[in-house]
């Protein structure tokens, strides 16, 4: 199959290593299911389209083969694997469904339980002042194949975080531990943005250092408004997505959500 007649697009200035932007190119058109055969062109192929060498082609294609998302099949060429672990599911417009989902789907190794004080940014948004305490949780989520699926960085008011603790957390989500106390949630804010792996979260998602991260930040507050609960989760972009449903009624509201821009950091390219 032709998928494109275009230039190779690859870049050969400093960053990104050639092998990996071959690996990205044949994943997202894999995700666009842009070969409904299952097979993927041979390597000769490959090289011809992204003018790489054979061996830059065949880094990539054992990326992809370790990843889950192709297998090689000798003398026969390179395969998708059917039912990859990144189809995409239906969506849940119900929050705490979706984090009951995510509780059964993954074993949790919980890193560090302590109380501490939160940093300023977080202690703001909680509504705690410069010396307060909060719970700090720091948990590892690993599907069942023992692949890191997400890093959660909880803060939790102290004075509603009695029952967790390592043994709770190893036990239940945090959520669930909470409710159980007698929380109620009301409002969340969500915000979903960008950053890159520093050393000790790459080590714990087993990604190399710089590579991009989804970093979701929820902010939970109980029925009287108060905020209890600050949520940041860490997830390797090349192995995960956030798939949102919004209804109809809410399509031309901020219930939908907004772009919001720093156009202070907005650098024009230079000519």
């Amino acid at each position: 199959m032709n998928i494109t007649t275009t230039p190779p697009p690859l870049s050969g200035a400093k960053g990104t290593a050639l092998h990996r932007q071959i690996y990205l190119v044949l994943r997202e058109e894999i995700s666009r299911e842009l070969y409904p055969s299952g097979a993927l062109p041979n390597e000769e192929a490959l090289c011809e389209r992204f003018g790489v060498s054979r061996i830059t082609v065949r880094r990539a294609l054992a990326d992809l083969a370790a990843q889950g998302v192709v297998e090689r099949r000798h003398g026969r060429g390179t395969f998708v694997v059917e039912n990859p672990a990144y189809t995409r599911l239906p969506p849940s417009l119900n929050l705490i469904d979706s984090l009951r989902q995510a509780a059964v789907e993954t074993v949790v190794q919980v890193l560090e339980v302590e109380q501490a004080v939160p940093p300023p940014d977080i202690a703001k948004l909680l509504h705690l002042p410069p010396t307060a305490h909060a719970v700090h949780a720091l948990r590892l989520r690993s599907n069942h194949k023992g692949v890191p699926a997400m890093l959660t960085d909880a803060w939790v008011l102290a004075s509603v975080a009695e029952d967790v603790n390592e043994a709770a957390l190893a036990q239940k989500a945090l959520y669930e531990i909470l409710m159980d106390q007698g929380i109620k949630f009301g409002r969340v804010v969500q915000e979903i943005s960008a950053t890159v792996g520093d050393p000790n979260r790459a080590r714990l998602l087993h990604t190399e250092v710089g590579s991009p991260l989804l970093k979701m930040v929820r902010l939970m507050h109980d029925l009287d408004e108060r905020p209890v609960l600050h949520l940041t989760i860490y997830m390797v972009a090349d192995r995960s997505s956030i798939l949102m449903e919004i209804s109809g009624e809410d399509v031309n509201t901020l219930a939908a959500g907004q772009v919001i821009l720093d156009t202070s950091s907005l650098i024009a390219p230079s000519r």
